[in-house]
């Protein structure tokens, strides 16, 4: 592969027609630092997670409303005797499909359900669009790198319209700053504190946690969020913390939680300010000093965690771990040792700086070399087709079933840790049997308008195989030949 290509496919999202990074391909992606719009007009259009959040809130009011009614109605109505003669029945199912349309409390949570699909496929789009037309396609890649690192999932209807909030809410906006202020910033955000459960997380000795206490009930306090900041965003496994450090570390967060969107006892405390607004709830908080990482935090407060969220942001083993992922994902799956040491030295000399440890992966050998490096993950591949093809808009709804039938929807990674990023997880038989039907689907809609022989030169400059190029030459038509380009070897990689 030509620097071209590399800085084209490797760093950037794949080429448009006509895009090339001139004589200097490194200057060229320096240069899109500058070139990068946080907030593009796609995105600009999208509800904001307070206004996801508010519709959720209104949801859940009317919800609780419907069942106090639905209980006081039924309290109300005097027993029936059942008649003889369906006494033998009465163990059976009634007919749950005419139930349901009746069921007031089912009819909120489809409507909801309904907004809350509306806001995800209106946001897949927008992330779809901002791919296809971004001036600075490496800066994109990253987003998309960090926004898996801190991955959510939209599973739960609570999730589905918020997930892709943070992505655009907290990741786009710190993606050339500093590693610490994107953490604070996710960790804060309601799609963070929603997925992982904090947002219901209660200290056993803070004030609502004393009062359930004396009533007998449970005061819960969940664990999700810090394990998952000690596990995935920061530290990484196994690196020297301990299950007391993970329950220590979720004490100090107890009161970090959401407006509107708070469940359980912790509810009613943090019901203050716009819906979707983080919340500090005092009474949720667990008092006194913590230890964790061998370390004594006295802080109180909200400023106890975020204390502890600073030392992690910084620590030698974050430095490692965000090295290590950034290493793999631009210079391959074993990611060479040399270059994760280069990459750890300029995240802890500049305290987090990303710009600067993106200027190393950018002047790395090892990120330049000529073979390719990577298989592409479903959603680089798609990008990159429809980049390659000239796509500037897209039906809608067209990303989120192609993305399902790649086997990477679109914010659904079904865990935490987000989706892999290795090729076993993506060049499986059947995985690229589904590209190929793919391919042939997109390259039918050019419409025999795209010269694949000239466009495969473009697209991967010095990079075809003489083997690949023959194959796309010697198509029957057109069409086959665009379909040949997008599933040839050097366009699965880069």
């Amino acid at each position: 592969m030509a620097k071209a290509s590399i800085a084209l496919n490797r760093f950037g999202l794949g080429a448009r027609p006509g895009e090339a990074p001139g004589i200097d391909p490194e200057r060229w992606l320096l240069a899109q630092f500058d070139a990068y719009e946080a907030r593009p007009q796609a995105v600009a259009g999208l509800a904001s997670s307070h206004q996801i959040a508010s519709e959720l809130t209104d949801y859940l009011r009317e919800v609780r409303v419907l069942r106090r009614e639905k209980r006081r109605n039924a309290a109300a109505q005097p027993e029936m005797e059942t008649e003889p003669a369906m006494r033998g029945w009465a163990m059976q199912p009634m007919p749950e499909p005419q139930d349901r349309v009746d069921d007031p409390v089912a009819r909120a949570r489809r409507i909801a359900r309904q907004q809350a699909r509306d806001h995800y496929a209106a946001a897949v789009s927008a992330r779809a669009l901002t791919a296809l037309n971004a001036p600075a396609p490496f800066v994109e890649r990253l987003v998309h790198f960090w926004a898996n690192h801190f991955a959510v999932s939209a599973d739960k209807l609570e999730m589905i319209g918020l997930a892709g909030s943070l992505e655009f809410e907290a990741v786009r906006p710190h993606v050339l700053g500093k590693f610490g202020d994107m953490l604070h910033a996710v960790e804060r955000h309601p799609a963070m504190l929603v997925y992982l459960d904090q947002a219901q997380s209660v200290g056993p000795n803070s004030a609502l946690g004393q009062t359930a206490g004396r009533r007998g009930q449970k005061a819960g306090l969940n664990e999700n969020l810090a394990r998952e900041i000690l596990e995935l965003h920061t530290l990484g496994v196994r690196t020297g913390y301990s299950q007391a450090d993970v329950t220590e570390f979720a004490r100090a967060m107890t009161g970090w939680t959401i407006a509107g969107l708070g469940r359980g006892r912790g509810a009613a405390y943090a019901d203050a300010g716009q819906p979707g607004n983080f919340v500090f709830a005092t009474r949720m908080h667990e008092p006194g000093t913590r230890t964790i990482l061998d370390r004594s935090w006295p802080q109180q407060g909200e400023a106890q965690a975020a204390a502890v969220l600073d030392l992690l942001a910084t620590h030698p083993a974050t430095a490692r771990h965000v090295a290590t992922k950034l290493a793999r994902h631009f210079a391959g799956d074993e990611p060479p040792p040399a270059l994760v040491g280069r990459l750890e030295t300029a995240f802890l000399r500049s305290g987090g700086d990303l710009p600067a440890v993106y200027r190393v992966l950018v002047e790395a050998p090892e990120c330049w070399a000529p073979q390719p490096v990577k298989f592409k993950s479903p959603w680089e591949w798609t990008i990159s087709a429809l980049r390659g093809l000239g796509s500037q808009q897209l039906p809608p709804m067209a990303m989120n079933g192609l993305m399902t039938q790649l086997g990477q929807p679109v914010w659904k990674p079904g865990s935490p840790a987000g989706w892999d990023d290795m090729a076993a997880s993506w060049a499986g038989p059947d995985a690229v049997m589904r590209r190929v039907e793919a391919a042939e689907r997109l390259a039918q809609r050019t419409r025999d308008t795209v010269d694949a022989r000239q466009r495969a030169a473009e697209l991967m400059p010095e990079a075809l195989s003489e083997s690949s190029a023959q194959s796309i030459a010697r198509a029957e038509s057109p069409a086959q030949g665009v379909a040949l380009m997008l599933v040839a070897p050097e366009f699965m990689r880069r």
